[in-house]
């Protein structure tokens, strides 16, 4: 791939010194992932991978609003409406890369600056150097589109200080930088004023450069943040959402009665009561899982249900084509979810399975 070729299209590629970078390149939609940009983010990595003069890789947004906003959500309700298969091809290409960006042989760091979510935490939280600003809006909303917080986000999710992950996954509320630091979903509170500075340092650095150098690179231009507003409410969020069942912890916030008990009783009130009873068996399983790959698998397995389901057209129709902001959920309330259809989200799919190929 040449630069010039690279630099046409929805996804620039390009080595500067030392950096080889991946630039999402959709500003007007935020850099929404399509499965064209996914497969050109994997053909990156393999060049990059294999450039001895590239030292450090390195993840950014075009345009001012984000680094992006997740999938091509839109797409992905067209093929769904008509049955088609792009649900299975994209989430396939898209979680067997995810895996890859948390196994990388070079450092990968990414800019996290404005909105983050969904795909887009897929792309950058499982790198190995991960940069948030001021600016940076990082959540994973699925549930509101009759899904879940899939690219690994069972495995983030699960493995956040206390019941955090579970408030994150089930609301879809947004973290500020500092918050994704406490949520070990960043490493680092870089300034976005300095971040240009930060990434001329990182085409100078030498190649065979390790891990620990790169993060010493950073802390330099880094504030040093470490908690932000949600760290102060850890010991409410985890008497509310220590529960292995949506009905438990409604009733845990309605008892409560406080006026942050109702307002997350209201957000949830939003959401696909079908979407958050699987997202919930499916963050406590994470729990319980040693790898992002099984999560990835488990999460493939839903992700096929989801895109056969009613739940996902009517989300995404609300949020996204009509914008309405009144989705029908079926089944409107938790109570009437039952666990016939939880378990169609868990069944094995035989030769349809997410499998990983080896190692390089």
């Amino acid at each position: 791939m040449n630069d010039a070729a690279a630099a046409d299209g929805d996804l620039i590629v390009r080595r500067e010194g030392a950096l080889g970078v991946i630039r999402l390149n959709r500003p007007k939609a935020i850099n929404a992932l399509s499965l064209e940009m996914s497969q050109g983010v994997d053909a990156a990595l393999d060049r990059f991978e294999n450039d001895p003069d590239v030292a450090v890789v390195l993840l950014e947004g075009a345009g001012e609003r984000g680094l992006c906003a997740g999938g091509d959500i839109r797409g992905l309700w067209e093929s769904s409406k008509v049955k088609g298969d792009l649900g299975k091809v994209f989430w396939r290409q898209e979680y067997i890369m995810n895996a890859r960006i948390a196994k990388y042989p070079k450092p990968y760091v990414a800019f996290m600056d404005g909105l983050v979510m969904g795909g887009g935490v897929g792309l950058s939280a499982h790198g190995r150097h991960r940069v948030v600003t001021e600016k940076t809006k990082l959540a994973m909303p699925e549930v509101g589109l009759g899904f879940f917080p899939d690219v690994g986000g069972t495995y983030l999710l699960s493995r956040t200080p206390g019941e955090l992950g579970t408030y994150f996954g089930l609301t879809g509320t947004t973290m500020n930088g500092p918050d994704a630091i406490y949520s070990k979903f960043a490493d680092a509170v870089v300034p976005s004023a300095k971040l240009p500075t930060l990434r001329e340092a990182l085409t100078k650095v030498a190649p065979g450069a390790s891990s620990a150098q790169i993060d010493r690179l950073i802390a330099g231009f880094a504030t040093g943040e470490k908690a932000g507003p949600v760290a102060a409410l850890q010991a409410k969020i985890d008497g509310w959402f220590a529960r292995g069942r949506m009905e438990d912890i409604v009733a845990a916030l309605q008892a409560d009665g406080s006026d942050l008990a109702l307002g997350t009783l209201k957000t949830l009130g939003e959401k696909s009561p079908r979407g958050m009873v699987v997202t919930l068996k499916l963050l406590r399983l994470g729990r319980a899982t040693a790898t992002l790959e099984e999560c990835l698998v488990r999460e493939y397995r839903a992700a096929l249900e989801v895109f056969a389901s009613d739940d996902f057209r009517e989300g995404v129709r609300a949020a996204v084509i009509d914008k309405d902001r009144n989705p029908k959920w079926q089944p409107a309330r938790i109570e009437d979810v039952t666990p016939e259809m939880v378990a169609r989200y868990f069944v094995e799919i035989g030769a349809d399975e997410l499998t990983f190929p080896d190692s390089k």
